[in-house]
């Protein structure tokens, strides 16, 4: 079965507080992962898109976090049975678990990328889905691909060189904080 990508929450950054976080679901052989459950204006947000997708959250495998700011982690409790996958480990209850690090694969056609740049424990997820190649990364904010200096970066000579592994392979990004863009195709 091929891998899908689904934006159900395009994230923004506006005035007076607001922030809501990018979040995705990717459909990858048995596995249903959501990426960055983060701050939105209402769990609905995250919520109803799924059902739309007929899709329950007690049925999600995986939670995928690019970072552990709380705009792309404050609502992981809202998928009971997934593991939770980071930069560094698995986590499962109680149980925490080793992977592979970069080029961990939480499917068959999905894999973690550690992309650091926002943050040093940045990773970014790459689906190679029948339509494209996704990445799901904090590397930009918006789709306007900005800010081209990141203003919370803790270097941004790693988030440049983490912008260019991205750009060589896919076909359209989604931001942290914004619709998706097209690389190329």
């Amino acid at each position: 079965m091929p891998a899908s990508v689904h934006l159900l929450h395009a994230g923004y950054i506006r005035h007076g507080g607001h922030v809501g976080g990018s979040v995705t679901l990717v459909r990858d052989g048995d596995a249903l992962i959501v990426a960055d459950p983060g701050m939105v204006p209402s769990r609905r947000a995250i919520l109803d898109p799924l059902t739309a997708l007929d899709v329950a959250p007690e049925a999600v495998t995986h939670v995928f976090l690019s970072h552990h700011h709380p705009d792309h982690t404050v609502n992981i409790a809202l998928f009971p049975n997934a593991e939770v996958v980071d930069f560094w480990a698995r986590y499962r209850d109680d149980l925490w678990l080793d992977h592979e690090g970069d080029g961990h694969r939480l499917a068959p056609h999905t894999q973690l990328w550690l992309t650091p740049g926002h943050t040093n424990e940045d990773a970014s997820l790459v689906i190679e889905a029948d339509d494209a190649t996704y990445v799901l990364t904090h590397c930009w904010w918006k789709a306007d691909r900005t800010p081209e200096v990141d203003p919370l970066a803790d270097d941004q000579a790693s988030i440049e060189a983490s912008r260019a592994r991205i750009l060589a392979v896919a076909d359209i990004v989604i931001p942290g904080h914004g619709e998706a863009f097209r690389v190329r195709g």
